[in-house]
């Protein structure tokens, strides 16, 4: 397994294993991230582990055209129950992703470190949330109960944790960011059947570093 200098490089994707893991080590740093987002390479790791990088042989990705919403959804949708914002309170989603309770029990892989990496990023205007909003039970007062983050990097959206606090606000902010009509591509990183089932599909690792690149020329 190859360790990451101060230099910030990545190495060739034929070093990648089976399960996707191109590097160890390095840092958080801006322009790290900005380097590794570039080249279809993310940052996955746990508390108190080295950080390890991916980028996997099958991509996990959806074209926005391709989006799945279901009846009950569009009856949802056209409802006054959410409201939809887009960058007003990033710190408060990256928290919700982070501390909220999930089904599966494994607990949050953002550590503190990414948190404030991302924070960082969001300041830079490459770090973007959606948030989605309930008014509170008797009250005027909106309650954040859903939203996604992630990294717009060349017309690609990088998606990197959602949170729901309530049924379907999650999968409401997924399907607003693939109708924005901003992106040629959001990228769900690994395989995940909760958004197979909304379009999302794998991809080989080589047409979507095409698509980066492609889309980071056409840019320019």
């Amino acid at each position: 397994m190859i360790w990451l200098t101060d230099n910030i490089q990545f190495p060739d994707y034929s070093f990648a294993s089976p399960e996707g893991i191109l590097a160890l080590g390095g840092d958080l740093s801006e322009e790290r991230l900005l380097h590794a987002y570039k080249n279809g390479i993310f940052p996955w790791y746990s508390e108190g582990e080295p950080i390890v990088w991916y980028c996997p042989t099958q991509r996990m990705v959806l074209y926005p055209s391709e989006i799945k919403v279901s009846k009950s959804m569009r009856k949802i949708l056209r409802s006054s129950t959410f409201i939809i914002t887009e960058n007003t309170c990033f710190e408060k989603v990256i928290s919700n992703c982070k501390n909220i309770d999930r089904k599966d029990g494994l607990g949050t892989w953002i550590t503190d470190d990414m948190e404030h990496a991302y924070i960082k990023l969001h300041k830079r205007g490459v770090a973007k949330s959606i948030e989605v909003w309930q008014y509170s039970n008797n009250s005027q007062n909106q309650e954040l109960v859903g939203g996604l983050y992630g990294i717009e990097i060349n017309g690609v959206f990088c998606g990197e944790s959602m949170f729901s606090k309530v049924a379907n606000a999650s999968k409401i902010a997924f399907i607003h960011l693939a109708q924005s009509n901003k992106y040629q591509l959001i990228d769900c990183q690994v395989y995940n059947p909760h958004l197979a089932s909304l379009g999302a599909n794998e991809i080989e690792r080589s047409k979507f570093l095409k698509i980066l690149k492609d889309q980071s020329h056409s840019l320019k």
